[in-house]
């Protein structure tokens, strides 16, 4: 989920902790997917690392990076679940984070789960200042972050890959986004606006909650094709785009200092009763194109033009649900929000996660012809414990925010009994039906036979 205003908030620690210190020891694990994926090893981070002094950090877009006493220079993308910890200060955010996080203050183990490179700095005065021994650890429980070596000189680090096949920053390039540089860019696509927003090869750092808080914030309706905005209209999108960016990175991403008419402070509920309303009283509504869910407020965002395809949302899409059905689609739901506003559009490349499912549905091998029933497991799944490098089994991809082990019940296993009704004898078991089984004329006989 880390977007321009959470890498903010993580450069802002490294500056503070590490930035004009030496690094006593960089151990990297072993991870051919967040550091082979871009043409690194753990091996060389670990070496090319070990024994540096950081001069400088910095971010673009959702990029962070840290610049050495000599190249190479460390790049990093979070992906979906990546972060930093710090063993002298907590630095999650907002959210369920903020919660759980307190909870388990002073009681987390150090080095963290799913750690992918930890940072040693000892004790050392800097420019007269004593500092405290500190430990930074860059951690990942599902693998789609990214962490690799620049070989270039400091002040060129923007102009070499991977940054500089992104597009400009918000905030740290305000001179190149203005409103005539915004509104050509839209003009020149056909595609929803929303999905402009997204992809960072036309802006970094925009992602999921940004683009909706920014459309919201403009009024305008995230599924409008881009090309299709007059010059008013543009220029409230460039307004809110600056606000939101500026203040989300100003703040670093501290949601308590944003402002309470803001649409990202009520977004999160989806699914559930008498929440995803704003202070005014106006509905929030989630509406899913292409895979995506989107936040918006529709007596607020209307279509003023043409739209990509048919835009339903959910809560009008499907039937309504009562008791357990609903609670485990509000689940579902929940989960699926959570990986789905933490999609982004990558430039150098797409890496898909399976999404969890609540609960599976199974039928019953057929044993009766005609009177084949269907039967279905109680919801839930074998308990699996979380590999602390973060590589999963293919079945156990739930484990978002820290890595922590999902909770899964066990499939009732209740034996079957057999009683005789009719010409049938029917099998049952405790919380499932099974397929009657058809009893002939000679089977009774030979039944009778037996017990005479």
């Amino acid at each position: 989920m880390p977007e321009i205003g959470e890498v903010a908030r993580i450069v802002h620690f490294i500056r503070k902790h590490l930035v004009g210190r030496t690094i006593t020891s960089c151990v990297a694990h072993p991870d051919d997917i967040v550091y082979g994926k871009v043409g690194c090893s753990s091996e060389a981070f670990q070496q090319q690392v070990s024994g540096r002094r950081i001069v400088g950090a910095d971010r673009q877009g959702k990029y962070f990076y840290m610049l050495f006493d000599k190249p190479p220079h460390a790049v990093c993308h979070f992906g979906m679940t990546g972060w930093m910890k710090f063993d002298v200060e907590e630095t999650y955010y907002y959210k369920k984070a903020v919660v759980v996080e307190e909870e388990k203050r002073g009681k987390e183990e150090w080095p963290p789960k799913y750690v992918k490179f930890l940072l040693k700095c000892g004790e050392e005065s800097v420019n007269g200042v004593a500092r405290e021994a500190v430990e930074a650890a860059f951690v990942d429980p599902r693998r789609l972050a990214r962490i690799r070596l620049v070989d270039c000189a400091a002040e060129e680090i923007r102009k070499a890959s991977p940054l500089k096949e992104n597009g400009p920053d918000p905030v740290r390039d305000r001179e190149v986004v203005t409103v005539e540089w915004l509104g050509a860019l839209l003009r020149r696509k056909r595609v929803p606006v929303k999905a402009l927003l997204l992809d960072q090869a036309n802006l970094s750092g925009v992602g999921n909650w940004v683009a909706d808080e920014v459309m919201y914030q403009a009024r305008l309706h995230p599924e409008q094709y881009s090309n299709t905005f007059d010059e008013g209209q543009v220029e409230r999108l460039h307004k809110a785009l600056m606000d939101v960016c500026t203040l989300a990175v100003e703040t670093n991403a501290d949601s308590s200092q944003f402002p309470e008419t803001w649409l990202m402070k009520y977004r999160w509920d989806k699914g559930k009763k008498d929440s995803n309303v704003l202070p005014s009283g106006e509905k929030i509504v989630h509406l899913k194109v292409g895979g995506r869910t989107s936040a918006i407020v529709p007596s607020v965002q209307k279509k003023t033009a043409a739209v990509a395809g048919d835009v339903d949302s959910d809560e009008a899409a499907r039937a309504p649900a009562k008791g357990r059905k609903r609670k485990a689609r509000a689940k579902a739901d929940a989960e699926e929000d959570e990986d789905e506003d933490d999609e982004e559009v990558e430039v150098e490349e797409k890496v898909v996660a399976k999404k969890g499912r609540v609960g599976r549905k199974t039928k019953a091998e057929p044993t009766g012809g005609e009177n084949e029933v269907k039967t279905s497991a109680r919801k839930g799944r074998g308990s699996k414990k979380a590999d602390p490098n973060g590589v999963k089994d293919e079945k156990d991809d739930d484990q978002v925010n820290g890595g922590a082990e999902d909770e899964r019940g066990e499939a009732e296993t209740t034996a079957p009994t057999k009683i005789v009704k009719g010409n049938r004898e029917i099998s049952k078991k405790s919380g499932s039906k099974a397929a009657g089984k058809a009893v002939t004329p000679s089977s009774r006989k030979s039944s009778r036979a037996k017990s005479s």
